[in-house]
């Protein structure tokens, strides 16, 4: 991803050229890495969070705020699974095409997958926590 953007950059500045699809493909590799890394970072909760009053409540209060934002956040990962789902549908009828051949939905499809492996994650780590165990060291 660096060599590409690096090519990309020294085509444009000494030659006034580039790569046709680079930016296409950096933008495509950019969205799967970052998507990809918050799947990782939610198996074992090490997502960024704002995490300001809960540390100040009593750990009764602390177990059900965790639980609450576990199960919404849930949700809305789930919702966006289901709509990117929806989009890619319109995609893939759509037949457009992201860089070279490639077909757009298949440059897309990260994004139901990822989105309902951290919504599956975020219920289950609720669950965990209105049960009040620890989630397992190596994530889930």
């Amino acid at each position: 991803m660096i060599l590409l953007a690096t090519t990309q950059i020294l085509l444009r500045n000494l030659f006034d050229t580039g790569i046709f699809w680079g930016d296409s493909l950096l933008r495509i590799m950019v969205l799967w890495i970052a998507l990809i890394g918050a799947t990782v970072a939610t198996r074992s909760n090490n997502h960024i969070r704002i995490d300001l009053i809960s540390r100040m409540l009593p750990p009764l209060a602390q177990r059900f705020t965790a639980t609450l934002t576990f199960l919404f956040t849930s949700t809305v990962c789930i919702t966006t699974a289901h709509y990117s789902l929806e989009f890619i549908r319109y995609e893939y009828e759509d037949q457009t095409l992201a860089f070279a051949q490639v077909p757009t939905w298949i440059c897309q499809s990260i994004l139901p997958v990822a989105f309902s492996l951290m919504g599956l994650r975020f219920f289950l780590q609720g669950l965990l926590s209105a049960l009040g165990k620890e989630i397992p060291q190596g994530g889930l």
